[in-house]
């Protein structure tokens, strides 16, 4: 009634025990079952979801495996790494990219602004030299992780993408990644900005959660990862938003939450701008999936709390 959420949404025990939207009127007359939400940087996530359905389908050998087949990245900084370094968002690129900007000089203004394809962006990095291999969060590495699908899975990335969303996290409407306009998938068109119904939200983590629990191809990745997580060296005091509290990044997961320790607790979150946040206990079974338009509500009570301190 007061703040700029959109949707809360808590399930355990196998159930969903928590459903709110904002009322009719303030925000909720904007929003029904069908509509598809913005999920800004929780689409990293889902980015990296797609990834380890294309290497449990055999499409990519491993998060090991080198980037060295890709002609459109050719002779820059990102040409044979692996792909966990780009997942850890670890690839030595500081100098060139930060979130979605560009230090280097360039006619753009942003990294993810929607209407440059892969091949446009590569000719700013050419030559390029790898730097050390520490966190840089950037909205880049997920373009190239998830154009890298596109280029693997060639005329089957449809097809990955309804093995993930619609066979797997059994979705009710369509959810769809941004395609940049006028471009092709031979220069890279895809796009990470991710958009779905808040239940479908809540169906793809619980899609995690299950593979996670089951042990699935899919769920031996997402434990790989998590245990493949690097430190963030975050220094950010305000830890009242999801990716600030997070201490750690497991493969565009964020991990290791304040009292949350990831090597006793296996919690994992998704986080995106102004106020998108989606925590997974795998342990408890109990998630929390969170739509806003302003990162204006209490954080810490309505989720990081609900994970941490319920039994």
């Amino acid at each position: 009634e007061k703040t700029a959420l959109v949707s809360y949404l808590r399930f355990e025990d196998g159930q969903i025990t928590v459903d709110k939207i904002s009322p009719v009127d303030r925000f909720g007359k904007f929003i029904k079952e069908d509509t598809r939400l913005r999920g800004m940087s929780v689409g990293k996530t889902m980015t990296s979801y797609v990834a380890g359905h294309a290497i449990c389908e055999d499409y990519i050998g491993s998060i090991n495996s080198r980037l060295n087949d890709w002609p459109l990245i050719e002779n820059t900084l990102y040409y044979d790494q692996e792909l966990i370094n780009l997942l850890n968002m670890q690839a030595g690129d500081e100098k060139y990219v930060w979130s979605s900007e560009f230090l280097i000089p360039s006619n753009f203004i942003g990294v993810d602004d929607h209407v440059n394809d892969i091949k446009t962006f590569a000719a700013e990095f050419k030559n390029s030299k790898k730097g050390k291999s520490e966190f840089n969060y950037s909205a880049f590495s997920t373009q190239l992780i998830l154009n890298y699908v596109l280029f693997k899975t060639g005329e089957d990335f449809e097809k990955i993408l309804e093995k993930t969303f619609r066979e797997k996290a059994k979705i009710k409407h369509s959810v769809f990644f941004y395609r940049v306009p006028g471009s092709s998938k031979e220069r890279g068109n895809a796009n990470i900005m991710f958009f779905a119904s808040r239940y479908d939200y809540l169906r793809i983590a619980k899609a995690m959660l299950d593979d996670w629990q089951n042990d699935t191809c899919v769920g031996k990745y997402l434990k790989t990862i998590h245990q493949r997580r690097i430190p963030k060296n975050n220094k950010q005091k305000d830890d009242n938003t999801l990716d600030n509290n997070s201490r750690s990044y497991a493969g565009h997961f964020h991990t290791n939450f304040s009292g949350i320790s990831s090597k006793e607790r296996n919690v994992m979150g998704m986080s995106g701008y102004g106020g998108q946040s989606i925590m997974i206990d795998f342990d408890k079974g109990r998630i929390n999936v969170i739509n806003s338009i302003h990162t204006d509500y209490n954080w810490r009570k309505i989720a990081h709390s609900v994970i941490k301190d319920r039994k």
